[in-house]
């Protein structure tokens, strides 16, 4: 069965905030104390030098991780930019921009963010690759391979998918709804970025629906992953790669 499917059943929205939360601010407890000199980073030491050499290895051009974050009302900022900072340490070819979304309102409409934390990917041209929320548990394996991605301005769809995305002819905006402690929305968050990078007409979203709960309910999230294109077509589950394009297509003609 090619449909992998992670069910998360939302008795309420509040309710899977406040178990969401607990259970990464415990994940952080166990690898940062924030202020603390002699605390470990939010990536295990052990992983840094594997990682290091992973983007050694396969990173080509620079990149820029654009930032978006705010002093009030934005519980995961602080971390998630502890994360690109420490991210950025491993890797010469990865540059950081900050910027504060009600300061720089400017960038932030420049970057299309509406929300904070905010990442968008950036290459030698910008793919509309984004995050909201800090990519965090399974999803930093999504954060490192959309970077590798962005680097080479290629990835690793097959042939007919390719073909498959000269039919689009009208944009398509991606949305997958993700949480951090779901196995498979990596593949369904991965396959959408892939998307972005092959195709102009391809923007995609990765949205953390636990850290945006009144945007999981706008769209009726009631499993993850759960992927949103152009308002109108959706789907539950990760897709391989020949689907996903079809439902897109739906969207856009």
């Amino acid at each position: 069965m090619h449909l992998l499917l992670t069910v998360i059943v939302l008795f309420s929205i509040g309710y899977i905030k406040k178990v969401y939360s607990a259970i990464i601010q415990e994940k952080l407890k166990e690898q940062v104390v924030l202020g603390d000199a002699n605390s470990m980073g939010l990536i295990p030491d052990e992983h840094k030098e594997h990682l290091k050499s992973e983007l050694e290895e396969k990173m080509e051009k620079p990149v820029k991780i654009v930032m978006f974050t705010q002093e009030i009302e934005c519980k995961f900022c602080a971390e998630t930019r502890q994360l690109i900072q420490e991210l950025a340490t491993l890797s010469d070819k990865i540059k950081i921009e900050i910027y504060d979304f009600v300061a720089n309102s400017d960038k932030a409409k420049e970057y299309g963010v509406d929300k904070v934390p905010a990442i968008a990917v950036v290459g030698e041209k910008d793919y509309g690759i984004r995050f909201y929320g800090i990519p965090f548990g399974y999803e930093f394996q999504t954060f490192t391979e959309a970077i590798v991605n962005v680097s080479t301005g290629k990835t690793n769809i097959s042939d007919k998918a390719r073909e498959m995305l000269k039919e689009i002819k009208t944009p398509a905006h991606i949305q997958v709804f993700v949480t951090l402690t779901c196995p498979h929305c990596p593949m369904a968050a991965g396959t959408a970025h892939k998307l972005a990078i092959e195709s102009d007409l391809v923007k995609a979203d990765v949205i953390d629906g636990s850290e945006f709960p009144h945007i999981a309910l706008k769209y009726g999230v009631m499993g993850v992953p759960k992927t949103v294109i152009n308002e109108k077509i959706e789907f539950v589950g990760a897709l391989p790669e020949d689907l996903f394009i079809e439902h897109v297509l739906l969207a856009t003609h």
